[in-house]
């Protein structure tokens, strides 16, 4: 499975928008007040065709944490093993697991998990950020007043996306990679 975070700022209107005519759209004004920010996090399993965000206040190590324990325990509770592609983001560490529970629960949740970090500057290689970018074009590229309505219009979009069950059809190989991560491996020669 993959994951990722983002936020999204809250957004309130100042104005009532002027309301569509025929031929015509509704009109926002460029005027607007600022009420906050919610950060998203993106857990998918591509080749399931799933996914689901979680609206938090934050983005703590301790937010992190709790999370790692509803995929293993929530999300995928019978895996033995799950292999989490993340970012290298310093909240994104065992220690982090040990900071929120007592050692024997941190333990647990760490020995179901196998995490893989993208390399710097390749966290497009991580398929919850195109997830983010799905969800930023279908539902999130317009003002959005609150977390509530937040929480509402993700909750429907993942509703809606899963009916689907879609699976992410990962195209880039090792040849490619080779070619376009070439500074990131080892030159071999003879």
């Amino acid at each position: 499975m993959c994951m990722d975070e983002s936020s999204k700022q809250h957004i309130k209107e100042t104005r009532v928008p002027l309301s569509a005519r025929p031929s015509d759209i509704e009109k926002y004004d460029y005027e607007y007040e600022r009420d906050g920010v919610s950060n998203l996090f993106m857990v998918c399993a591509p080749l399931l065709g799933w996914r689901h965000v979680e609206v938090t206040d934050r983005h703590t190590s301790l937010d992190w944490a709790y999370l790692m324990r509803k995929i293993v325990d929530e999300y995928f509770p019978t895996a033995p093993i799950i292999d989490v592609v993340l970012d290298n983001l310093s909240t994104h560490t065992p220690a982090s697991l040990y900071k929120a529970f007592p050692p024997a629960e941190a333990k647990r949740i760490l020995d179901r998990l196998n995490f893989h970090y993208t390399p710097k500057h390749g966290s497009w290689l991580n398929i919850a950020e195109i997830e983010f970018s799905i969800l930023q074009r279908q539902c999130l590229d317009r003002r959005i007043p609150d977390q509530d309505t937040l929480r509402a219009e993700v909750a429907a979009w993942e509703l809606e996306r899963n009916a689907d069950a879609t699976p992410v059809n990962w195209r880039l190989t090792t040849e490619d990679a080779r070619i376009k991560l070439k500074r990131l491996y080892p030159s071999i020669e003879s």
